[in-house]
C-alpha cells in the first residue's frame, strides 16, 4: 500500500456552504491558485448544478488552474498529464442533470474529475430520498456508469455513510467499483463517529467490499459536529484511506470539516507514528489560511490549532521559561513549518521597492510591476503613519489591496465626529460605479453606525448585518486594524446546499485594514456590499441569459 496520503480541498465547495462564506467566481480561482501552489491533489471547485456562476467559476479553475504554465510542462513531461497540476473536481447529485453540467465545468482541466453522491443512511434513504435501498444500488450503478461514460475519473460517495449500514455499503461500493468509479469516498456527514468507530467502518470497506483492488482509493470526509474530524480522519486514514478530504481553516457545513493544516501538520509532525507523506508544501498554510479568511469574512479564531494567532504564543511563566531555555520544550513544532514567520522589524518608511518586493516574495507573493506600484504605494502610506512594519501587517496590507472584488463603489473619505459631547456622525464620500462622487453625512448610536448609515443612504442596497468583528494584527498603539462583517441581502438571493437539495439565504463577508478603525470598518462593509452589488447583477444576467435561451 502506498505512503502517499493525497489531500483533496474542497474549501471552494463545501467551506463555501459555510452560512456567510459565499465567494464570488475571481475570489474563488485565486483560492484555488493558491491551493495548487501549495501542492493540493484534487481541488473540488464548485458545485456547478448550483448557479451559472457556480458552473462559471469551475470552468475557469478547470481551464486556468487545471493545466500548466504555458509552454513549459509539456517539454518537461514529454506531453504527458503534468503530475505538478491538480486533478479539478465538480460535485454532482446522482442525476443526469447535475453530471451533465459537472462535465461542462471539469472537462476542460488536463485531469477532471466527476464527484457524485447519493445517500445510503436508512434515516436519509427513507425521509429524504424517498427510495428503496434496491433503488439506491440501482441509481448508484447507473449514475456511476452514466459518468464514466463521460470523465475517466470518477468518485462516488455514499452521503452519510457514518450512519449507514455497513453490510449495505459494500454492497453500494461494490456496485460503483463494478460501474467505474475509481475512488470511494466514505463521508461521516453529520459528523456522528468516533475515531474507534471510524476506523472500523474504512477497515472493513477495504477488506469486505467486492471487486477492491489496489487502483481503487478509498477516501475520508468527517465533519465537525462533535469535534472529531480530524481525529477521525486520521483513524480513517490509519485503516487504509488513502485521500483525505479537507478545508482551510476547517469551515464547512455547521461545525466545519477536517481541517486541511490540522491533518497535514499532525502527518508531518507524528512522521514515525504513521509514516506517510503528503505533497503540501506547509510553509504556505499561514498565508492560504488569511486569504480564505479574508475572503469568506469567516475570522480564525485565536487558539485554532496551527494557524490561530495563540498557536504559537506562550504567556504562562512557567512555559516562558522553558521556551527561553529550549523552544521544543513547549512547542512540537517550528512556527516557519506553517510560514508564521518570527520576523519583528521588517520595513520602515526608508524602505524603498527593492526590499519590499524581496520581503513579498519571501512571504509567498508574486507581484508584476502594476501590482508592485499598488503595494508600495499603500506600504509608504502605512509607514507614514506606522513606525514599525511587521509581515502581519504585510499580509493585512496585500489582503486589504488585492483580495477584494472589484470596486463598485470606493471609499474616497470619511469624517467622523463623536464623543459624549454630542451626536455622532460621519460624512462619507463614496466614487460610485459611474465615476461620479456621493457624499452623505448622517448621525448614529457610533461612529461605526453613522458611517454605515450614511453607506447605506448612498449605495441604496438593502441587508442585514449579521456580524461585526474587530482586531488588531498587531501589538503596540499604532496596530493595523482589521475588520470582517457578514451580511445578507434581502429580497431572494440564495444558494443552493447541495446535499439538502434546501436553498439559503445568500451572506456575504467583507473584510478591511487601516490604521484608523472607523476606515476599515468602511472598507469591510463596502466590501461585503460590493460582493452583493455584483452578485444581484450576475444573478438578473443569468435570469435574462436563461430566459433567452428559452426563448430560442
Amino acid at each position: 500500500m502506498t505512503s502517499y496520503i493525497k489531500i483533496f480541498d474542497t474549501t471552494l465547495r463545501d467551506g463555501e456552504q459555510s452560512p456567510g462564506a459565499t465567494m464570488t467566481s475571481a475570489e474563488k480561482l485565486e483560492v484555488a491558485r493558491a491551493l495548487a501552489r501549495m501542492g493540493v491533489d484534487i481541488i473540488e471547485a464548485g458545485f456547478p448544478a448550483a448557479s451559472p456562476d457556480d458552473l462559471e467559476a469551475v470552468r475557469r479553475i478547470a481551464l486556468e488552474v487545471g493545466n500548466p504554465p504555458r509552454g513549459a510542462a509539456l517539454s518537461e513531461s514529454k506531453g504527458q498529464p503534468d503530475a505538478r497540476v491538480p486533478v479539478i473536481a465538480g460535485l454532482a447529485r446522482a442525476n443526469k442533470s447535475d453530471i451533465d453540467k459537472a462535465w461542462e465545468a471539469v472537462k476542460e482541466a488536463q485531469k477532471p474529475r466527476i464527484h457524485t453522491f447519493l445517500a445510503t443512511s436508512p434515516i436519509h434513504m427513507k425521509h429524504k430520498l424517498k427510495m428503496d435501498p434496491e433503488e439506491v444500488v440501482q441509481r448508484v450503478a447507473e449514475m456511476v456508469a452514466y459518468a464514466r461514460s463521460l470523465c475517466a475519473d470518477v468518485e462516488f460517495s455514499p452521503e452519510d455513510a457514518g450512519r449507514s449500514d455497513p453490510e449495505f455499503l459494500y454492497v453500494v461500493l461494490g456496485e460503483a467499483i463494478k460501474a467505474g468509479a475509481t475512488t470511494l469516498n466514505i463521508p461521516d456527514t453529520v459528523g456522528y463517529t468516533t475515531p474507534d468507530e471510524f476506523y472500523k467502518l474504512i477497515d472493513g470497506i477495504i477488506k469486505n467490499t467486492p471487486g477492491m483492488h489496489e487502483g481503487i482509493t478509498v477516501s475520508v470526509h468527517c465533519h465537525d459536529d462533535l469535534g472529531l474530524a480530524t481525529a477521525n480522519t486520521l483513524a480513517g486514514i490509519r485503516a487504509g484511506a488513502r485521500q483525505a478530504e479537507v478545508t482551510v481553516n476547517g469551515i464547512g457545513e455547521r461545525a466545519g470539516n477536517t481541517s486541511l493544516e490540522e491533518v497535514v501538520m499532525a502527518l508531518k509532525t507524528r512522521h514515525a507514528v504513521f509514516g506517510l507523506e503528503t505533497g503540501i508544501d506547509t510553509k504556505q498554510i499561514a498565508r492560504v489560511s488569511k486569504l480564505v479568511s479574508n475572503y469568506t469574512g469567516i475570522p480564525v479564531q485565536p487558539n485554532k490549532a496551527i494557524v490561530g494567532a495563540n498557536a504559537f504564543a506562550h504567556e504562562a511563566g512557567i512555559h516562558q521559561d522553558g521556551m527561553l531555555k529550549h523552544n521544543l520544550t513547549y512547542e512540537i513544532m517550528r512556527p516557519e513549518d506553517v510560514g508564521v514567520s518570527q520576523s519583528k522589524l521588517v520595513l520602515g518608511k526608508h524602505s524603498g521597492r527593492h526590499a519590499l518586493r524581496t520581503r513579498l516574495a519571501e512571504m509567498g507573493y508574486s507581484l508584476d510591476e502594476a501590482e508592485l506600484d499598488l503595494a508600495f504605494a499603500r506600504f509608504k502610506e502605512l509607514a507614514d503613519r506606522k513606525k514599525v512594519i511587521t509581515n502581519a501587517d504585510l499580509e493585512a496590507l496585500i489582503a486589504d489591496e488585492f483580495y477584494r472584488p472589484r470596486d463598485v463603489y470606493h471609499l474616497d473619505g470619511l469624517q467622523v465626529a463623536c464623543g459624549t459631547l454630542g451626536m455622532p456622525t460621519a460624512t462619507v464620500r463614496l466614487r460610485g460605479p459611474d465615476g461620479k462622487i456621493h457624499v452623505h453625512a448622517t448621525t448614529g448610536t457610533g461612529p461605526v453606525d453613522a458611517t454605515y448609515k450614511a453607506i447605506d443612504h448612498i449605495v441604496k442596497t438593502p441587508n442585514t448585518l449579521l456580524e461585526f468583528n474587530i482586531h488588531a494584527i498587531t501589538e503596540g498603539i499604532d496596530a493595523l486594524g482589521e475588520v470582517t462583517v457578514r451580511i445578507q441581502g434581502e429580497n431572494g438571493l440564495h444558494t443552493m446546499d447541495a446535499q439538502s437539495e434546501i436553498e439559503h439565504p445568500r451572506v456575504f463577508g467583507g473584510h478591511g485594514a487601516d490604521t484608523d478603525i472607523i476606515v476599515a470598518s468602511a472598507k469591510a462593509y463596502l466590501n461585503a456590499l460590493n460582493k452583493l452589488i455584483i452578485a444581484r447583477t450576475e444573478g438578473v444576467e443569468a435570469r435574462q441569459h436563461d430566459y433567452g435561451v428559452m426563448l430560442g
